[in-house]
């Protein structure tokens, strides 16, 4: 399935129904008179946020959405059928913004979760509605209201415990396939992830689910590389795990680099916990590996783990320490 996270859509409530002029004439019935129905109410245009997809790629093929509309009202008192809703199905984790991609309509965090959009017209009256003491035989009938119309953009910011971090070819995704059944590209190349991935990760009878996002380079705050697109998908993590590179030659200033985008993009993200692991330990040695982690603490005073995805080293400890982190989250909310 193709990842988009990001459309803009058009919706359309359901006009009502006009009412009807009509009247009552039976052979051998005494009194006659109007007897028009109302107009059937068009229909809404209902959202459903669904646990079953993380992509708007839906919305890319099918970019209109109409509501049917009311019919109109029969004799003999028939009212007209209401027009059946549009239901519009979104992923969990999806901002419905107004057409300015400012304003937020709606946050759909929570599965299952339905509500309206846009309602349907009201039905028109038919003439049976005018019938008085002074006006026996109205022709008087109103035609139904109409719907209401909206251009709305979809932005999808997807829901994970742990949002990874750190500059192309760091090993995020070599990470994310070790400790998850996900199945990122992986290759030895920057930016092979061009799209954000999810993998679930399982620590003893606790899960948690990680996101990858496209690597991140110097100047992506002003659209240099993928730029900062991609960092909405971290936005509602509990953690940040940033990873770095340890066979670089400078690895404090890699993470330099990174924070510096964080904070230039949202100072909120830059504040969230995060864990700070050195990656491809196995390449250095484990001597050589400790002596870099042990300089890398010293300069940027915070606990640092040092593993390797591909020996599996040191990965049990990192998780066990996330798994810790979520689950003290999860308890304070």
């Amino acid at each position: 399935m193709k990842f988009l996270d990001e459309a803009k859509i058009y919706c359309e409530s359901g006009k009502g129904g006009p009412g009807a002029v009509s009247f009552r004439r039976e052979k051998f019935v005494e009194h006659g008179g109007p007897n028009g129905g109302d107009g059937g109410r068009g229909g809404d245009v209902i959202i459903e946020v669904v646990a079953d997809t993380n992509t708007l790629i839906d919305f890319r093929y099918t970019q209109h959405f109409r509501a049917k509309p009311g019919m109109h009202g029969m004799g003999d008192n028939r009212s007209g059928k209401g027009g059946d809703d549009c239901i519009i199905k979104i992923p969990v984790g999806t901002l419905i913004l107004a057409e300015d991609k400012e304003t937020v309509l709606y946050d759909c965090t929570v599965a299952g979760d339905r509500f309206t959009l846009l309602k349907g017209g009201d039905g028109g009256k038919g003439n049976a509605h005018y019938k008085s003491s002074t006006n026996q035989a109205p022709r008087k009938s109103t035609p139904g209201f109409p719907g209401d119309e909206i251009a709305i953009w979809l932005r999808l910011k997807l829901i994970a415990d742990v949002g990874l971090l750190g500059l192309p070819n760091a090993g995020k995704s070599t990470f994310l396939s070790v400790v998850s059944n996900a199945k990122p590209k992986i290759a030895d190349y920057p930016f092979t992830t061009l799209h954000p991935n999810l993998g679930v990760v399982r620590v003893d009878t606790m899960e948690f689910v990680i996101a990858d996002i496209p690597g991140l380079i110097e100047g992506a705050s002003e659209g240099q590389g993928l730029g900062t697109r991609f960092l909405g998908h971290v936005e509602r993590t509990a953690a940040l795990l940033h990873l770095v590179d340890c066979t670089q030659d400078d690895p404090h200033e890699a993470y330099n680099v990174i924070r510096a985008e964080l904070e230039k993009y949202d100072e909120d993200l830059s504040h969230r916990t995060e864990i700070i692991a050195l990656t491809k330990a196995d390449a250095l040695g484990p001597e050589l590996a400790e002596h870099v982690r042990q300089e890398f603490e010293a300069k940027t005073g915070k606990k640092t783990f040092l593993i390797s995805s591909v020996a599996k080293l040191g990965i049990d400890p990192l998780l066990n320490h996330l798994s810790r982190l979520i689950l003290t989250d999860h308890n304070d909310q």
